[in-house]
């Protein structure tokens, strides 16, 4: 039996059915929020989760495309098949837009709901434009209206870092949300995706009965793919993904796991695969960043710097419940922000404290995330060929050639052009951390604590751990004395591996490696 092709950048629900393309039963959710006690309903998942067709698929559920549904978990929950009109907005191409421009793609996309319903209205406002919307299709009809807002934050989201900014557009979108409370009695019901929340908007400060289903147990598999429904609904796509690449089933499967696995939405979760790259692994059959790939947003980097956050700490993180109830602009950490956006997930909550612990999800994250902050620490000159010069560090120290790898980096360094002067050991601390961690299955760590001090770098590779410190505009021998002279090795003996000593200085006028000295460990010492 062949298998059945994959929705790649199809999110549109009515086209994968009737394509007979793959299609991850969700629609046990779609009844449950359709037949809860709220009507009005927000879920926040990060990019490319399938948001969209979740938005696509209730949109199809309310127009009573019954035909769509067979075979499907919803057929047998759902008796009546009631059809309602359907009002659809998308904000997904409301990014990147000043104050005007943004006005005038609210109308945009409420004359495509006006044309839909043959409604003609010249209101230039866009909430007198959306209030006379979904009145009038009420009145034409006789029947409540469904409105979907996918990606409600869009607009918002680039600017969040910028206050004047981000508070004349949120303002324009709180003036459009704003007919939602007073429609209340034309309205069947109301989902709205995003990522994150942003206080000040009548979603969340005016709709009080709004829920927020984003952390709900209940709710925890509606986005992404769960290790169940990997396990059973593509079942034949492992297999063939195993042929493929030569290996077995439970090597194929560990794989998946170790690379798009990890995610979880709520205190207790199934685990949950990131949708996007599973389906374009089993696609191209190769791993890849697939999510990546597709791009890193700006207002992720923007807001860490903001946050002044080091790269050394996107790791284990520890946030209150509390904290995910913050409003975006408000927020005191950016940790929330980093979970909503996918970058950090739950691996631990405890009861008592409502304390979350957060880490990075999977291998293809932890890259990912590094590769697109890496930049930040070469003045924004981060060659193409940087991932080839740390792709070749990787093979070089799984050779037990360190020598090699540090001269093919500041090689590389000598290439990148150098424009401001950094008189701070921290950066190119933080610099060589992000190197260090795109190297292959290693484990990195900075700032480790030993009874004499704290070693700037310690990496452990599959035949090493190397102790690495760091000198600015002085010299390597300094670097290595000091590993000597606090005996930082001690507090590695029982490692099980080879303890190399590395002293590595910096030249801030060049922002590159002056020099390095590499020390085996005397066990005796």
């Amino acid at each position: 039996m062949a298998r059945k092709r994959y929705p790649i950048g199809i999110q549109t629900f009515d086209k994968i059915r009737t394509e007979d393309r793959l299609y991850i039963d969700k629609t046990e959710y779609v009844y449950r929020m359709t037949h809860s006690d709220s009507n009005y309903i927000f879920l926040g998942r990060p990019r490319r989760f399938g948001k969209s067709l979740l938005v696509s698929t209730l949109q199809s559920y309310f127009e009573g495309k019954k035909e769509l549904f067979k075979g499907l978990a919803i057929e047998k929950l759902e008796q009546e098949w009631t059809e309602y009109p359907v009002l659809h907005f998308s904000m997904a191409m409301g990014k990147h837009m000043e104050k005007e421009q943004l006005e005038r793609y609210l109308l945009y996309i409420i004359g495509l709901n006006e044309k839909k319903f043959g409604i003609e209205n010249d209101a230039v406002d866009p909430n007198v434009r959306l209030a006379n919307l979904i009145m009038n299709v009420y009145r034409r009809t006789g029947k409540k209206v469904v409105v979907l807002i996918d990606e409600y934050d869009a607009p918002l989201l680039d600017v969040a870092h910028e206050d004047d900014n981000l508070k004349n557009l949120r303002n324009i979108m709180h003036n459009f949300y704003s007919p939602l409370k007073d429609c209340d009695p034309y309205l069947r019901f109301v989902f709205l995706t995003g990522i994150t929340r942003f206080s000040q908007l009548s979603i969340f400060s005016e709709l009080n009965n709004i829920t927020n289903i984003s952390m709900n147990r209940e709710y925890s598999g509606i986005c992404g793919i769960t290790k169940e429904e990997l396990l059973t609904q593509m079942s034949d796509d492992i297999d063939e993904l195993a042929k493929s690449l030569g290996s077995t089933r439970e090597t194929a499967i560990e794989e998946l796991k170790m690379n798009y696995d990890g995610y979880h939405f709520s205190a207790q979760s199934s685990d949950i695969f990131n949708p996007f790259s599973l389906l374009n692994c089993f696609a191209n059959q190769d791993f890849g960043s697939y999510w990546f790939a597709s791009g890193t947003p700006t207002y992720l980097i923007n807001m860490m710097r903001k946050f002044h956050v080091l790269p050394a700490t996107l790791g284990k993180m520890y946030a209150k419940s509390s904290a995910f109830d913050a409003p975006t602009e408000n927020m005191t950490a950016i940790t929330p922000l980093l979970y909503q956006s996918g970058y950090l997930t739950i691996k631990d909550y405890d009861k008592t404290s409502k304390l979350y612990t957060l880490d990075l999800p999977n291998k293809e994250i932890k890259v990912g995330l590094f590769e697109s902050l890496l930049p930040n620490y070469l003045e924004g000159m981060f060659a193409q060929n940087g991932d080839v010069t740390i792709a070749q560090m990787s093979v070089l120290i799984r050779q037990d050639d360190m020598d090699g790898a540090l001269q093919l980096l500041q090689t590389f360094l000598g290439t990148v052009p150098y424009c401001n002067v950094t008189n701070h050991e921290g950066h190119y601390q933080q610099m060589l951390f992000i190197i260090f961690s795109l190297l292959t299955g290693y484990v990195v760590d900075v700032e480790v604590h030993t009874p004499n001090g704290r070693v700037d770098i310690v990496l452990l590779t599959d035949i090493r751990l190397y102790i690495i410190e760091l000198k600015l505009n002085r010299d390597a021998q300094t670097a290595l004395q000091q590993i000597n002279l606090k005996n930082y090795a001690q507090r590695f003996a029982l490692c099980g591996k080879p303890i190399v000593k590395v002293g590595v200085n910096f030249d801030s006028t060049q922002g590159n490696i002056a020099d390095w000295m590499i020390e085996e460990n005397d066990k005796d010492s």
